[in-house]
């Protein structure tokens, strides 16, 4: 835990999704034992949430100042972008669209049967990362490339190192 807090900018987040998932289990009937068997049922839900909180949803919280899990279906907000110019972020049903200060639209949807995020950016879709069944997650590199890395900090540090041009099939 102390190398993924150290590798993680302090970008600690809310983890909207986890809490939300968590809140949902709490309220899903009035029955304590009830809720307890649903818990069980769904708990492999909850590293999937966190997850997606800490690879994605926190860092959009650290970087955006807000959460994007905190707005409702077609609200809009104005973002800075880190290389200071302003973008407008309305919230859809399954993902986002970002409008850039030249008026470029660029989508970022969550596709449930592939449990993948995706972006679409003029007419062409490009898969970011996918959440894979034995617990790893795909992610597609901007040079082409996809590396499956674990959902950990060891997995967040190879993405990083990935995406800074190492070549991991060399042991780094």
């Amino acid at each position: 835990m102390m190398a993924a807090a150290l590798m993680t900018t302090s970008c600690v987040g809310s983890f909207q999704l986890t809490h939300r998932l968590a809140q949902w289990n709490k309220s899903a009937t009035k029955e304590r034992f009830l809720n307890e068997i649903i818990f069980l049922l769904i708990s492999p839900a909850y590293p999937v949430c966190a997850v997606a909180d800490a690879l994605v949803l926190n860092t959009m919280e650290f970087w955006s100042g807000s959460n994007p899990l905190a707005d409702r279906v077609g609200t809009k907000r104005t973002v800075l972008g880190q290389d200071g110019r302003y973008y407008a972020v309305t919230t859809k049903r399954y993902g986002y669209e970002v409008k850039t200060p030249e008026g470029e639209t660029i989508r970022f949807a969550y596709d449930k049967k592939t449990d993948s995020w995706s972006q679409q950016q003029r007419g062409k879709k490009t898969e970011i990362f996918r959440f894979n069944p034995d617990g790893t997650i795909q992610a597609s590199l901007q040079d082409g490339r996809t590396i499956r890395v674990t959902p950990d900090a060891a997995g967040l540090f190879e993405t990083r190192m990935a995406m800074h041009g190492a070549d991991l099939s060399m042991g780094y």
